[in-house]
């Protein structure tokens, strides 16, 4: 317990966040890291490994790691989740077809030891596209609504015009403020 408050007090002075970004392949995860990050969008290919890019925002030093979602990458998300105060999972609001697979890798890393605690941002990406569902939609299919382990909030969002990105990673940033950045 005293190690803990240590460690709350290091953060604290460093205000540094550590948000891992996931999703299965092409929900759209680079493209709304390179968005809010004010990159180039016009060329982005499949993430093979992952991104990590350090920026400042609202005082916090974010540190998000961008991890490829190909089915052949995901058992290695497991190497990315120690010191995560923030899991954004990305959705292909559009994509139909693969969303009961999109909720079983969900729940799987929920249930991960070190991402307990950890504050759940959704992104239902996509969701400019025609005959995508809402975010509502998304949270219904996704189950959202059962977990307990988490603060967690959806948000319906475009990586490609930047709606609701701001949205999405203030609240992410605020909760975990709220739980991590405390003053004695």
């Amino acid at each position: 317990m005293v190690l803990l408050k240590i460690l709350k007090k290091l953060k604290q002075k460093e205000k540094e966040v550590r948000i891992l970004m996931l999703g299965l392949d092409n929900a759209g995860k680079t493209t709304i890291w390179k968005k809010f990050n004010g990159e180039d969008i016009n060329t982005i290919s499949p993430t093979l490994g992952f991104n990590i890019k350090s920026l400042d925002h609202k005082g916090f030093q974010l540190n998000i790691w961008d991890v490829g979602g190909q089915k052949s990458l995901r058992s290695y998300w497991r190497n990315y989740f120690e010191s995560t105060d923030g899991l954004v999972w990305v959705v292909d609001s559009a994509d139909k077809m693969r969303l009961d697979d999109c909720k079983s890798e969900l729940h799987k890393l929920l249930q991960e030891e070190r991402l307990a605690g950890a504050t759940l941002l959704v992104f239902a990406n996509k969701c400019d596209l025609p005959g995508a569902l809402t975010a509502e939609e998304i949270k219904s299919i996704l189950n959202l609504d059962d977990i307990k382990t988490h603060h967690w909030q959806i948000v319906g969002c475009s990586a490609v015009t930047g709606e609701h990105l701001l949205e999405g990673i203030d609240w992410v940033i605020n909760d975990i403020a709220a739980r991590i950045f405390t003053l004695d």
